[in-house]
């Protein structure tokens, strides 16, 4: 049985990712790229605590865009604000924490 090593729980009981998605201020916000298209930048996520990896691939998906992540950033294609707010909270993120520009 593997134990983690930050809370000492076993890693079913784990509930480190649960606390720092509790914790961390999101920023999610809107760029122009080259020729006026819009890309969506989510910032603040901690890559220590969370699979980033695995959160854009979620995000890619229900956004149904493209996307990568690119200096502890996530970036997707086009206006996904409202989506990936939606997205955060089911996932379990904080709603006061999450801020949209």
């Amino acid at each position: 049985m593997a134990i983690c090593e930050v809370c000492g729980l076993p890693e079913e009981l784990c509930v480190c990712e649960d606390l720092a998605k509790e914790v961390q201020k999101i920023r999610v916000f809107t760029t122009k790229r080259k020729f006026g298209k819009l890309m969506t930048v989510v910032e603040g996520i901690d890559g220590k605590s969370i699979d980033l990896k695995e959160l854009v691939k979620t995000l890619k998906t229900q956004c149904a865009c493209g996307g990568t992540l690119k200096d502890k950033r996530i970036e997707l294609q086009g206006d996904q604000k409202k989506r990936v707010k939606a997205m955060l909270l089911r996932i379990g993120f904080s709603q006061d924490l999450i801020q949209l520009q």
